[in-house]
């Protein structure tokens, strides 16, 4: 029988489609993979990316398939640092099940990624408290947005300037500790934060930062084994950056750039961004919906004891 006008619709609803799917495998916006750099714990755990228009988004196990997400801010045209953006997931608003499967929606932005790094000073009996003394804060390109002196709640004992860089000529200008932990913590509200050894600069910050948005360097396996170094080992910053930046830091007598070394923790992130989100996506339990809270509140909530564990209580008793 003759084609109805509804056949000859959908045949050429289906002639476009072909033809928009040839020209986005032409451009090279279909079919990729992450190929065989992309390492997975099990052999039944595949974390294969569905391709959606340019985007992708990590599919882990036998989960349902992700619903198809459309970037337009994502050109053929686009840079690779641009494409491992769009690669990565904001895991921490994942619409993940219990079974494993991790969504994202939205993708990442380089808005939401920091670099944190921090210099502490000794203060308290024999200066072996380590107090904060300086902090520097860089975007994801490596641009600063924030690094400041900062004056110890006790005084200092020992400026630990061969390490730190601090010198008292720096705490002449330095601001009181709780002006600048209100203004850090304001920067790190909701972003994916990069450190090295960052459980240090945490510390230092009185504060907690929520663990499926911290990325620390030092505890990146892709990170050594890229570098040929034991996957499990700790490794300096200074190490890995000899190793994979092809550059020398913490170099001298006059102790370590809090800035240098938040942009190098930076760099090292973005090496491996898309291999180490797709793993952690696959790895970290489903994060509970955040509960309704006052828009007016801010980040001193994390200073009361309820946020401490008990055992860091005791130690600093």
């Amino acid at each position: 029988p003759p084609e109805g006008p509804r056949s000859k619709k959908k045949s050429r609803k289906h002639q476009r489609f072909m033809e928009r799917r040839a020209l986005l495998e032409q451009r090279g916006l279909l079919g990729r993979r992450l190929g065989s750099r992309a390492t997975v714990a099990g052999p039944e755990t595949h974390g294969m990316l569905a391709e959606m228009d340019g985007t992708t988004a990590p599919r882990c196990g036998k989960g349902p398939k992700p619903q198809q997400v459309v970037s337009p801010s994502l050109s053929p045209s686009a840079s690779p640092d641009s494409v491992a953006r769009h690669h990565s997931v904001l895991l921490s608003q994942g619409n993940g099940s219990s079974k494993g499967v991790r969504m994202s929606s939205p993708l990442l932005r380089p808005s939401k990624y920091v670099a944190i790094d921090c210099e502490m000073v000794g203060t308290g009996p024999q200066g072996r408290l380590s107090e904060l003394a300086r902090c520097s804060v860089v975007n994801y390109e490596g641009d600063v947005i924030y690094d400041k002196y900062v004056q110890p709640e006790l005084p200092i004992v020992d400026y630990r300037t061969r390490w730190s860089g601090i010198t008292k000529q720096h705490m002449k200008n330095a601001i009181p500790f709780k002006v600048a932990q209100a203004e850090i913590l304001k920067i790190l509200k909701d972003k994916i934060v990069v450190g090295h050894a960052i459980h240090n600069d945490f510390q230092a910050l009185k504060y907690f930062h929520p663990k499926d948005r911290t990325r620390d360097t030092s505890r990146i396996p892709v990170l050594n084994q890229r570098a040929g170094l034991p996957s499990r080992a700790s490794i300096s910053l200074k190490s890995l950056a000899r190793h994979l930046l092809h550059k020398k830091i913490q170099v001298g007598c006059r102790g370590h750039s809090s800035v240098e070394d938040a942009q190098t923790a930076m760099e090292l992130y973005r090496l491996v961004e898309v291999q180490w989100e797709t793993e952690l996506a696959c790895s970290l339990p489903p994060r509970p919906p955040s509960p309704a809270t006052d828009p007016t509140a801010d980040s001193n909530q994390y200073m009361d004891d309820q946020y401490w564990p008990t055992d860091l209580m005791a130690s600093n008793l």
